[in-house]
């Protein structure tokens, strides 16, 4: 497949329909062998299945017939035990109460007694959890706590059904005793009497519980009834009971639990209540299920079967379909690598520019209107330089997320190289008010900071952008591109961090910059010949105008206000655009190299001016990063003071933080070499930029100059007072003087001299001037003291 666009030609992989079609037949073949092989083990295996699960089924409905059996054998067992021990207790143990009317208090004392030893000997004979005796209205006839009391008073709604059935069976007892009965009638007689006990199954204090309940004083034939009592056992069959019953019957992990949570290899088995069939909770164990252990025999004599079975084809299948996916990942990897953008994932000047075809095809005959913008990161050069690429790289990353977060879903967003973006706006229906929107909002979020190399740096980049309106601007990519272009140009000639629209205006200047940077470079080689030592004042050099150097006094912060050196500032007086700024030919300066030059030229104006001015005055240079780094930098310098006569100590370099965020060595080595002869080292734009403490002390900074931003902030914003005030105690601790920039009002000037600034500079004082219009350091009795500065030339 072809893509065309922007003057790039694709061609990308295509699918292998040769390689699937001969995988398909392949397969087919051993799909038919794997059915056969897997169909005769299934049968096997389904076979052993169902054999080992009816022989568990069989295996658990004997495990539970156990229990059942085993939990009525206990409740018997309780039954004729308490049984035993009334009768026994009525024939040896009690005979002498059982005339008693039970009236007086000591009587009532005695019978508390002896219910309290019958039910400790209960609990302590039987190993019952707990004993009562009650009479027949179930009020407790023995000495308890109060605990035991509580805890009976909770029960005793529960015992009333089998204790009125245990008095039933009394009552009938008794009555059979009281007339004189037949062979048949004392037959029965007898065996009511002996067993009179009862037990149940039931559900106290929400565990399984037999409760058992036997007459315990029933008078002998002939004698007066006395009051009746019971003795009312309980045994919780969830704890001791439960483990001995777990290892009568052979059930692993038995437990008790009041609802059927059985685990995936665990059953329950339902205890109901004697009385009234209701569920009392869950006895809950693993089974002993030997189809399962044959099973599990079994399987792996299965497996090594399917295994074999299997291995057969599927080396054949697995070599056809490994040799697939290599096949279709290197496409998919060829395909990315071809329509996108490696380090941002972005897509790349290809895949834009298909789907750039794709929107000029689609809009050719409808009213739909599209945008392209070239975008474009202001001091990407800078940062990368500074930080390295890995630095530059995460920056990359950075800016392309920020973008893609503010875009819409059917926008474009590609990465056309280095710091370039591209970006393709569809179905712009109100481009008045969409493409500002879009367009400011991304201006304002490159504006941001970038938090660098884990946080130990912060870069400020900004971006500029030039938008062009498809079709309105025409139906040619190239020429649509071309126009964007031209946009993205004004924009940064206009100050950068802004976005322009094209307009026909604008095409007379689409290589403006080019021709500005030839013009520079006819004005720095223009001034290095006149300088030279063949200089030839007549020249057939076209004539794009001179270089200047305008200068901006500096004043003490002391009484007076006496004037103590200049600031430089470069400027380039155009033979036709009139005077310019260094925001107008200072980026053309970078991107064509042709900074060094233009500092070194700036440099050499500054100290033979300085020469001229008085002795206890100096001179300050900015210095661009590109300059810090070569390796013979302090040798020019030392060469222009040697040429011009001016002292080491009247110099003054101011340089920027971004120029020492990066820990090298050379720089180092070039500012030391420089301070070795005496030349003085300023910071310029302290706190906004790449600050760092360490520098102040590692590069041995003589002075500080605060940004006009936090002296602007004077009088207005609290901030800015504690800012300055912060500086300026750190600098005084450190021995080193400040310059204050940005004075514009008295109380700017006084406000700053109280605070401890040593110099102050800015319009209330001074603005720049050229050379000749500098009068203050032609009176010498005026200028006593006074410590020159003068900026660089790429300020």
């Amino acid at each position: 497949m072809v893509f065309r666009g922007l003057g790039l030609q694709i061609v990308l992989p295509s699918s292998s329909n040769t390689f699937q079609q001969s995988w398909i037949a392949s397969g087919r073949i051993l799909f038919l062998i794997a059915v056969s092989g897997l169909g005769a083990i299934g049968l096997v295996v389904l076979s052993a299945l169902w054999a080992g699960t009816e022989s568990d089924a069989a295996a658990l409905d004997r495990q539970r017939q156990l229990v059942n059996a085993r939990l009525r054998e206990q409740v018997d067992q309780v039954a004729h035990v308490i049984g035993q021990f009334g009768n026994g207790y009525l024939a040896r143990v009690y005979p002498a109460a059982l005339s008693t009317e039970g009236s007086s208090g000591l009587d009532a004392v005695l019978t508390a007694a002896a219910g309290s030893a019958i039910g400790q000997t209960a609990m302590s004979a039987f190993g019952y959890d707990q004993a009562f005796v009650v009479d027949e209205k179930a009020q407790l006839l023995m000495l308890a706590d109060a605990q035991t009391e509580k805890r009976y008073r909770w029960m005793r709604p529960l015992f009333l059904p089998l204790l009125q059935d245990a008095r039933f069976g009394v009552r009938r007892s008794t009555a059979l005793n009281e007339r004189t009965p037949s062979s048949m009638e004392a037959r029965l007689a007898s065996a009511a009497h002996s067993n009179r006990a009862l037990a149940n199954l039931m559900r106290l204090e929400g565990r399984p519980t037999i409760v058992g309940v036997v007459a315990i004083n029933e008078a002998a034939g002939g004698q007066r009834q006395p009051m009746r009592q019971f003795l009312i056992v309980v045994r919780f069959i969830d704890g001791a009971a439960l483990d001995e019953l777990s290892r009568q019957q052979g059930l692993n992990g038995a437990r008790f639990a009041r609802t059927a949570d059985a685990d995936e290899n665990e059953v329950a088995f339902q205890i109901d209540a004697t009385a009234n069939g209701e569920p009392i909770g869950f006895i809950v164990w693993r089974p002993d299920l030997p189809g399962s252990r044959v099973i599990g025999r079994l399987m792996p004599a299965l497996s090594i079967a399917a295994l074999v079975i299997a291995i057969l084809f599927s080396v054949l299948l697995v070599r056809l379909r490994r040799s697939l996916g290599e096949l279709k990942k290197s496409e998919l990897h060829a395909r990315q690598l071809a329509l996108h953008d490696v380090l941002t994932d972005l897509p790349n000047r290809a895949l834009f520019a298909m789907r750039f075809d794709e929107c000029l095809a689609e809009t050719q005959n409808s009213t739909e209107r599209s945008a392209v913008a070239l975008l474009d990161l202001d001091r990407f050069k800078a940062v990368n330089d500074t930080f390295g690429h890995a630095a530059g790289d995460e920056l990359i990353r950075m800016a392309a997320e920020r973008i893609r977060s503010l875009l819409r879903p059917g926008d474009t967003l590609a990465r056309l190289g280095g710091d370039e973006f591209a970006l393709l706006l569809r179905d712009i229906k109100d481009h008045d008010h969409v493409l500002p929107a879009i367009c400011e909002a991304i201006v304002a979020e490159l504006g941001k900071p970038f938090p660098l190399l884990r946080g130990e740096a912060v870069a400020r980049v900004g971006g500029s952008i030039g938008v062009t309106v498809v079709p309105d601007a025409g139906r040619n990519a190239d020429d649509i591109m071309r126009y964007a272009d031209v946009a993205l140009y004004e924009a940064k000639m206009g100050g950068r961090g802004q976005w322009r629209l094209y307009s026909p205006s604008m095409d007379g200047g689409r290589n403006a910059r080019d021709i500005l940077k030839n013009e520079l470079r006819e004005v720095l080689a223009k001034g290095m010949a006149s300088d030279g030592p063949h200089a030839d004042p007549v020249s057939n050099r076209p004539d794009f105008g001179s270089l200047e150097v305008y200068y901006q006094t500096v004043h003490r912060a002391e009484a007076g206000y006496a004037a103590s050196g200049a600031e430089a500032l470069v400027r380039w007086r155009h033979s036709q655009r009139g005077l310019l700024t260094p925001a107008s030919f200072i980026p053309v300066a970078e991107e064509g190299g042709l900074i060094d030059a233009l500092g070194f030229w700036v440099l050499r104006e500054a100290c033979r001016a300085a020469c001229k001015w008085p002795e206890d005055t100096f001179v300050a240079v900015n210095v661009s990063p590109a300059q810090l780094r070569r390796p013979n930098f302090a040798e020019e310098v030392f060469a222009v003071l040697e040429e011009s006569g001016l002292q080491p100590s009247r110099l003054e370099l101011e340089l920027t933080e971004s120029s020492l965020i990066e820990d090298n060595s050379d720089v180092y080595t070039v500012l030391k070499s420089l301070r070795s002869r005496g030349v003085q080292v300023s910071l310029d734009d302290f706190g906004t930029g790449f600050s760092c403490l360490s520098h102040l002390l590692r590069f041995d900074i003589d002075r500080i100059k605060i940004d006009r931003s936090f002296v602007s902030q004077l009088g207005t914003k609290a901030n800015g007072a504690a800012i300055i005030g912060a500086i300026v105690a750190l600098s005084r601790n450190l021995g080193i003087s400040t310059t204050a920039e940005g004075v514009e009002t008295d109380y700017q000037r006084d406000f700053l001299a109280a605070l401890g600034c040593t110099d102050l500079q800015g319009y209330f004082f001074s603005k720049p001037v050229p050379i000749g219009e500098l009068d203050i350091f032609r009176k010498a009795e005026s200028a006593a003291g006074l410590l020159t500065t003068a900026r660089g030339a790429v300020a």
